[in-house]
């Protein structure tokens, strides 16, 4: 059952449920009705509030109404104790994603994903092949790249750091140290190293955007090649020269032309 809390100018906030929790969700609202909203999908530290005006600028440049929730965990959605699996990233799109399509009411959609969140989007274009009309992964990783475990190994380190903890904690609150464990100890574990989207991406057939900074510290430009390589979709990739691991935020501008001119391409 899904509850409207509140709207405000732009977006409104929804709490959806999901097992014996609440997702909470926010929606801004597209100029377009008729077209599939935008589905965002957050990083392994990410949360609704952390998209910042990155949601509203999408909406605003592609017309399309954005969704963007907290998973299971994270920001401001129910908080979970258990340890993740290998599993983790797949089981979202039959899990959270799922319980937000149908509690909303949504269809069509276009699934965005960033980092490990675009991961998960590619598990969702493979699960709703009908439903997913497009593709987009920013940052995403494929595989367990040793340029991602090391940049997790600098950022583990740092957030024994209480200032770096604090702003962790202004996201996700009491639930910062499940979210930070959740990220460090899945991916550094030793069952993670073989991870890989390799079997996944082939039942991909989503027209695909696979968008990626240059010098992502959390992943070479392997990612969005391999992408391109293993699915059997077409593939645009778009490597943003100057930008690391968060476009979205360094260029927002720039990402919103590249999703803007691939959705009006389809």
């Amino acid at each position: 059952m899904t509850g409207t809390t509140h709207s405000q100018a732009g977006f409104t906030d929804h709490w959806v449920t999901q097992g014996e929790g609440r997702l909470f969700v926010r929606t801004w609202q597209g100029r377009d009705d008729t077209l599939a909203p935008i589905v965002l999908l957050h990083d392994s530290l990410g949360s609704v509030a952390l998209w910042r005006d990155f949601p509203a600028r999408l909406a605003a440049g592609t017309g399309r109404s954005v969704v963007a929730y907290d998973r299971l965990g994270f920001g401001e959605s129910s908080p979970r104790t258990d340890v993740l699996t290998t599993s983790f990233v797949g089981d979202e799109a039959a899990n959270g994603f799922a319980a937000v399509r149908e509690q909303l009411g949504i269809r069509q959609f276009v699934v965005f994903g960033h980092s490990v969140g675009g991961a998960m989007a590619i598990h969702c274009a493979a699960r709703y092949p009908e439903a997913c009309e497009a593709l987009i992964t920013e940052s995403a990783q494929v595989f367990a790249e040793e340029t991602t475990l090391a940049g997790i190994r600098v950022a583990k380190a740092q957030f024994a750091d209480p200032e770096q903890m604090g702003r962790l904690e202004k996201y996700h609150g009491s639930k910062a140290q499940w979210v930070l464990d959740a990220w460090t100890g899945t991916w550094l574990s030793a069952p993670f190293a073989s991870w890989t989207l390799k079997e996944v991406l082939p039942q991909v057939g989503t027209p695909t955007l696979a968008i990626h900074g240059g010098d992502d510290e959390y992943g070479t430009t392997l990612h969005p090649r391999l992408i391109a390589e293993w699915s059997r979709a077409e593939v645009q990739v778009a490597i943003m020269q100057e930008a690391h691991h968060l476009p979205h935020r360094e260029a927002p501008d720039q990402v919103v032309a590249l999703v803007r001119d691939f959705l009006t391409s389809l």
